[in-house]
């Protein structure tokens, strides 16, 4: 694989294919399997990805907001798009690119209604709140639902879910499973009153691994997508679409006693060698991954991070190290992985990944 000459960020069509692979061998052959590809595909600003993954063959993807929808339907993406919490303003838009919105409370219900009201059987899908307590109909919610639609055939309620809030967590387990219990019962209400039966599905990727008896009718992955099973067990069996690297710009040397960054908040207690590395928080590596919390790889060994994080650049120590300004530097991916190197600064992959600025440039590898 070719060395980067400045910071990119590699995405890995190759791990993303093995990555759908290995959650698809977990579900049944009828199991529908929808790819979360929200917040502009976790961050990587490629199209590439949601193309791929149709032409790998996944069942529908899912947003976050109509605007993100409507993007995929301006690159000529044709698989079913679920918008998970669109805004009433939006509505309109949504009809216009054929994107089926989540409708997940009386009001978003009503307006939905009211701006389909000349459509026939629209898609849409029903969340339901089991206990994350973030979006979804309550169960106490069913009468009002029922009676609001009436006879309207203008919508079709193409599936009902929910989400998991632990399903990660196995000290959680009695809730979790308290969850999915409280969905089954809520989904047979609504499925005594419905002529036919919409599709039913709570599963994340987590939920996948962990829970996989309850797959239902669909499953839903974003992270899983990217490598990351929130699991050390399943992370070894996944690889990371994408890997961040960047490459030294300049090298010091450092004598006993002098700092290094912004507030002096690193100081030698010796001679030291240090690299300045042009990649900082404006790209998505923020302050609290200095001061020694976390390490970027040179040639294969651990290069902490002193001093503050700069805007632009971050300073690594590299005593001990033999490398050459213009050489490559891995942030993270690979067997440095965005999980390890999220948790040194206490956040998760999920918000490492999708903050990386598109100031990055992002390069594609493994395209078929």
């Amino acid at each position: 694989m070719p060395k980067a000459a400045h910071s990119v960020l590699e995405i890995d069509l190759g791990a993303l294919r093995h990555n759908y692979q290995f959650l698809r061998n977990k579900l049944h052959d009828q199991t529908r399997f929808l790819a979360v590809v929200k917040a502009f595909v976790y961050g990587n600003h490629s199209m590439i990805i949601p193309k791929t993954l149709e032409e790998i063959g996944v069942d529908y993807m899912a947003v976050a907001y109509i605007h993100e929808g409507i993007r995929l339907r301006e690159a000529g993406l044709k698989t079913p798009i679920m918008v998970f919490h669109p805004q009433p303003t939006n509505f309109k838009k949504a009809i216009e690119f054929e994107l089926e919105p989540t409708l997940y409370s009386p009001r978003t219900l009503k307006q939905f209604l009211d701006i389909a009201r000349d459509q026939h059987e629209y898609p849409v899908h029903l969340k339901f709140n089991t206990g994350l307590n973030r979006v979804g109909f309550w169960e106490n919610d069913l009468d009002f639902i029922f009676d609001t639609i009436g006879n309207s055939t203008c919508i079709e309620i193409r599936s009902v879910f929910s989400h998991l809030a632990a399903s990660d967590d196995p000290s959680e387990d009695v809730f979790t499973r308290r969850q999915i219990q409280s969905f089954d019962h809520i989904y047979d209400q609504i499925k005594t009153r419905l002529q036919g039966a919409p599709a039913k599905h709570l599963l994340n990727t987590s939920g996948i691994l962990n829970y996989p008896e309850a797959q239902y009718d669909m499953v839903r992955s974003g992270i899983g997508l990217h490598g990351y099973g929130n699991d050390p067990k399943f992370d070894r069996q996944l690889k990371p679409l994408v890997t961040l690297k960047t490459v030294i710009s300049q090298i010091h040397n450092i004598e006993p006693n002098e700092t290094v960054g912004y507030n002096r908040a690193f100081r030698s207690d010796g001679f030291l060698t240090t690299a300045t590395l042009p990649i900082g928080h404006a790209d998505g590596i923020g302050r609290h991954f200095g001061l020694e919390k976390a390490h970027v790889m040179v040639h294969g060994k651990p290069a902490p991070i002193i001093g503050n994080v700069c805007m632009d650049m971050m300073m690594v120590d590299i005593t001990g190290i033999s490398c050459r300004e213009g050489d490559e530097v891995i942030v993270f991916g690979g067997d440095h992985s965005a999980e390890s190197f999220a948790s040194t600064g206490n956040t998760i992959s999920y918000e490492l990944i999708t903050g990386i600025s598109p100031r990055i440039a992002r390069v594609i590898r493994g395209a078929s």
